[in-house]
């Protein structure tokens, strides 16, 4: 690799992880599940959350919908890291297996395709022991307006 290829790279990391910065300042919905950005990079992003009492369903076990959520939002900051706001256009989410209280969950969201405005990314969901809970995958649309410039 040349120098111009690092420099490249570096840019890239650096506009990913302002346009978190960015996201995670207004995204009370995340921040009030207690969900974690471990990682982000270009098309990629890792969040964690742990489940609570109060996340449990009537069978004692983690209401899918946080863990969709959990999901969901790696698939958000995965595909906001080319400072272009961008948007779920479609989401679907298989569940493999239940989680309890008190299990870390991370879900790892990573790009596979990305053209004009539309992009694909997969998001795993993985307990605390790295047995898969849930699969998703998100379509994503791109909308106007940047995140870290004007709007204009």
């Amino acid at each position: 690799m040349d120098a111009r290829t690092n420099q490249s790279d570096d840019a890239s990391h650096a506009i990913a992880a302002a346009c978190a910065e960015a996201m995670w300042a207004e995204d009370q919905a995340s921040r009030g599940l207690g969900i974690v950005i471990e990682r982000v990079s270009p098309g990629e992003a890792v969040l964690s959350m742990t489940i609570r009492p109060d996340m449990t369903n009537g069978h004692g076990i983690c209401h899918g919908g946080f863990i969709f959520t959990l999901a969901d939002s790696a698939f958000a900051f995965a595909c906001n890291t080319y400072d272009q706001r961008t948007v779920a256009q479609h989401c679907a989410v298989t569940f493999l297996q239940p989680s309890r209280r008190g299990d870390r969950l991370t879900a790892h969201a990573v790009e596979r395709n990305r053209s004009g405005r539309s992009g694909i990314y997969d998001v795993t969901v993985r307990d605390g022991k790295g047995d898969v809970v849930a699969e998703f995958r998100g379509h994503s649309r791109t909308i106007a307006g940047t995140l870290l410039g004007s709007d204009t």
